[in-house]
């Protein structure tokens, strides 16, 4: 199974929540900086040290808590393998003159075997280190490219994550632009360059909604093996949740693990998040991002009172 979905659509949560109660394994982020099973054996050891000079401490614990040993994001082995990909955009290349989105698009440079290819070997080298059968990816540039991942993997599962557009976009905007304030000083940058950014940031996250969308409405995603999870059940539904998930799954949790669940739905209701952010800041307005992503609106939050899909 993988979960797919825009950063700060509730994506880490889950993921980090299906791997700490041991229905699969996945990436912590040193292991995508030293992906060799044998380099791992040697820097294991060391990791308290190398977590003082590691980039993560530089992410906002309010905006999303990292660190070595966390379990990440599967994007990012894409940019130590090949210094490639959207983390690539999205920290760097969208500060560059020349808008450079088309080197990552798939429609244009599509690098999709080679990608796919070294997430095979990657995951068994993470089901071969845990000694799992089971690896749970977190994937959100798959958002671009979902048929082709179902034709190479065609016994995948997909769980897609969907939050409001009206917290997900200034949300994952923030998350960057905070990552790169306190490392680089982005706030102090020229407005001009700020705003590239931001506008090309921005497009880039839209982006991301469309192709799924485009993808699911066409008919191009098999949708039997695509489960739409809509962020708020995360807060007011976890427990009827999981076990929708764990049905689609094919998991039968124990005991402990039905225990846990509940729990972390009574913690849930009572989740207040500490990221705060304006639209204004990033150049936004409320009615901009209900015009850009009406698509998703129309398609997944149609009337306040639907029933969660």
């Amino acid at each position: 199974m993988v979960i797919v979905g825009n950063p700060r659509s509730g994506t880490t949560f889950l993921h980090r929540f299906l791997i700490n109660q041991g229905f699969g394994t996945g990436a912590q982020l040193w292991q995508m900086v030293y992906p060799s099973l044998t380099l791992q054996k040697l820097i294991k050891p060391l990791l308290p040290l190398l977590e003082i000079i590691s980039p993560a401490r530089h992410h906002s614990t309010a905006a999303h808590k990292t660190s070595l040993t966390s379990i990440e994001t599967d994007d990012v082995s894409l940019l130590f393998k090949y210094f490639d990909g959207f983390f690539l955009y999205g920290f760097i290349l969208s500060f560059a003159e020349e808008d450079l989105f088309d080197w990552f698009d798939p429609k244009i440079r599509n690098t999709s075997e080679r990608d796919f290819d070294w997430y095979e070997t990657f995951w068994k080298r993470l089901a071969i280190s845990a000694k799992h059968d089971t690896v749970i990816p977190k994937l959100f540039s798959l958002s671009t490219n979902i048929p082709a991942f179902l034709d190479r993997f065609p016994d995948a599962k997909i769980v897609y994550m969907v939050r409001d557009p009206l917290n997900v976009l200034p949300s994952g905007l923030s998350l960057v632009t905070g990552v790169l304030d306190k490392r680089f000083g982005f706030w102090s940058l020229d407005e001009n360059i700020q705003q590239r950014f931001l506008n090309r940031l921005y497009n880039a996250l839209l982006e991301l909604l469309k192709r799924f969308h485009e993808d699911w409405q066409s008919g191009a995603i098999d949708q039997s093996k695509v489960f739409i999870v809509k962020y708020d059940r995360i807060m007011t539904d976890f427990e009827k949740l999981m076990n929708d998930i764990l049905i689609f799954m094919g998991a039968t949790p124990t005991d402990e693990m039905m225990t846990e669940i509940k729990n972390t739905a009574a913690s849930q209701r009572q989740y207040t998040s500490a990221h705060q952010y304006n639209l204004e800041k990033f150049g936004l307005t409320e009615d901009q991002i209900r015009s850009d992503c009406a698509f998703i609106y129309d398609t997944f939050f149609v009337s306040e009172n639907d029933e969660d899909i």
